[in-house]
């Protein structure tokens, strides 16, 4: 057993819908998020920026001694591979277990996947699930006005806006006719209702942050590191932007209203 705090960041508050499925599913275990709402989107930045960016929310979130760090942004963890091994520690990411989930999960073999211009642009996702599922087929297309459409409550169905938005990303992946949609992104969660509507039934959405979260869990089943702890684990927010409205938009995401101290911090100094 083990009483250490689980890390997670992301390039702004879509994390925490990853914090969300965890304390579904790790009631007991501590949390420190982190979410980087002074440089958010990480999706239009470089790879070699997003390797920088990565490896200071590390840093930053090592301070708390954590047992392991989810990497809850499909942009940062396309980079994980080559910043992770400079680390002591457990590191996941939700790639994997999203495409993992993906390719089980479709029965046609065409899967969509909708993320940022960087997701898309590392062509991450390609090799984890042909390796599980050669015969498979990839439609990418980058999402860019989804994460602030989020950002600013742009969430609900009957959003004209939003839905106009939907239909122009979307029109083609549901004509090409997939069964299975990577939602390559973290914040894509909160649009879940508006896209499934557009997509229909037959389609089934991955959260790649809740898989994440059931990948976490596992970890810590097969290693013993689970919390022993009796009473619900806490929470502790940190930002690099102002915390002023913070709270609000938070529990957007997290489907609660915040129940923890939220801090801002300089990010740059790590």
């Amino acid at each position: 057993m083990d009483n250490r705090p689980i890390g997670v960041f992301d390039s702004g508050l879509g994390g925490l819908t990853t914090v969300r499925q965890l304390r579904r599913l790790l009631p007991h275990e501590k949390i420190v998020y982190f979410g980087d709402t002074g440089r958010v989107p990480y999706g239009t930045k470089s790879r070699q920026t997003l390797m920088k960016y990565t490896r200071q929310d590390i840093r930053f979130l090592l301070q708390f001694d954590p047992k392991a760090i989810v990497v809850a942004c499909n942009s940062a963890d396309t980079v994980r591979g080559a910043v992770a091994p400079e680390f002591s520690l457990p590191i996941l990411g939700v790639v994997e277990s999203a495409a993992k989930a993906a390719a089980t999960a479709s029965r046609n073999g065409r899967i969509g996947l909708i993320a940022t211009q960087a997701t898309i642009r590392s062509g991450v996702y390609e090799p984890v699930l042909h390796a599980l599922r050669p015969e498979a087929e990839l439609y990418k297309k980058a999402c860019p006005l989804f994460v602030p459409l989020v950002e600013n409550g742009r969430t609900e169905p009957g959003d004209q806006v939003l839905e106009l938005v939907v239909e122009e990303y979307l029109q083609g992946l549901k004509d090409w006719g997939c069964d299975t949609l990577i939602l390559g992104c973290t914040h894509y969660p909160l649009l879940k209702r508006v896209i499934g509507e557009f997509l229909g039934q037959q389609t089934r959405l991955i959260d790649s942050g809740a898989e994440a979260a059931k990948a976490l869990a596992d970890y810590l089943e097969e290693q013993a590191l689970r919390a022993d702890r009796q009473e619900p684990g806490a929470c502790q927010y940190y930002v690099s932007d102002s915390t002023e409205g913070f709270a609000e938009t938070a529990g957007q995401f997290l489907g609660m209203d915040l129940d923890g101290a939220v801090e801002q911090v300089e990010i740059g100094s790590y």
